[in-house]
């Protein structure tokens, strides 16, 4: 039997050092078998803070391997799905806003701990319905489409 291809998500946020590193952490704790995660941020900020690692590790949620990563590193062709949590609207940001799913999740950088955590609950549950919603659909139905190569009109 051929295994089926994880669906590649990617979650990006402003500087990749709250909100896309939580939903990174989650989603890859819970639903590894279906999915692959990464996350990015439009302007890294290179750091994951320390809140969000705290908040995450407090809910039971792996956080060492976090990193926060630009944007521009990421190979947006090989992305199944975009979670964007920028408050930007996704097809200003994206190539190709087909594959782009906009969230409005508060920023909590510089916050105190309830506010971590309070985003930290709101991620989790946006998680918890993006991954029934990737393990309800058919294999491929968020993979992304094979780059063809453009004909030339001769």
């Amino acid at each position: 039997m051929k295994a089926v291809r994880r669906t590649r998500v990617l979650f990006v946020c402003l500087g990749n050092s709250c909100r896309s590193p939580m939903a990174e952490s989650i989603a890859a704790h819970i639903a590894s078998d279906v999915m692959e995660v990464s996350s990015a941020g439009i302007v890294a900020l290179g750091v994951v803070q320390p809140a969000t690692r705290q908040t995450l590790a407090k809910n039971g949620y792996p956080a060492d391997e976090l990193e926060s990563k630009p944007l521009e590193s990421i190979d947006l062709d090989a992305i199944d799905l975009i979670i964007n949590m920028t408050g930007r609207p996704g097809l200003t940001l994206f190539p190709d806003a087909t594959k782009v799913e906009d969230w409005i999740v508060e920023d909590p950088y510089g916050s105190d701990a309830a506010t971590y955590q309070r985003v930290f609950e709101h991620i989790e549950s946006r998680v918890v319905h993006l991954v029934g919603k990737v393990k309800t659909s058919a294999p491929n139905d968020f993979a992304a489409p094979k780059i063809q190569e453009k004909k030339s009109l001769r």
